[in-house]
């Protein structure tokens, strides 16, 4: 996939019904992350079914409103995607889980990120929602998470494996949204 121009401003929007199409396209995106060494619940290589099967787990839970899916898309391609679940135990109505931010390697650090978070808060806040929770493996999405005003909660060492192996440590953000 090309690099998006840099004029190009990227389309944010909520899916609660995946085509065939864009199923590919995720879990292409899943791939790449993956490929590239990101820490998200997967080992390397991945294969395009394990990829699928869980593609289909979040189309159900996109379309039962128990998850928000959002994609960033340039040029009609997706090329980021990040979920919120929103389903969360009945003591806990209040926040939401943000999880598997994913943005194409070679779409990276075009903002990409960045207006899947924006977005994302604002599904959170539509949703009722005041505190979000998120975990980390990456210095990279690190430093976004910190520039987007999320905080620090701790950090856990040893607590998963790379996509390559070997252990990392996860750190643990949470933001408050405005009531």
């Amino acid at each position: 996939m090309p690099n998006p121009p840099a004029a190009e401003i990227p389309v944010v929007r909520r899916l609660t019904a995946l085509t065939a199409a864009q199923i590919q396209a995720l879990c292409e995106l899943l791939i790449d992350c993956v490929d590239g060494g990101a820490s998200v619940s997967f080992m390397q290589p991945l294969s395009m079914a394990k990829a699928q099967a869980f593609w289909a787990g979040v189309a159900a839970d996109a379309a039962s409103g128990a998850r928000a899916l959002l994609v960033a898309e340039v040029g009609g391609r997706i090329v980021g995607s990040v979920q919120l679940v929103l389903a969360q135990p009945e003591n806990q109505p209040h926040r939401a889980d943000l999880s598997k931010m994913l943005v194409h390697r070679q779409a990276r650090r075009h903002g990409l990120g960045a207006a899947l978070m924006v977005a994302a808060e604002q599904q959170a806040r539509d949703a009722g929602k005041t505190l979000l929770v998120l975990d980390t493996a990456s210095d990279d999405a690190e430093r976004l998470y910190q520039r987007q005003g999320w905080q620090l909660g701790g950090s856990i060492p040893g607590y998963a494996l790379l996509p390559a192996g070997g252990l990392c440590t996860t750190r643990y953000y949470y933001r408050e949204l405005g009531r």
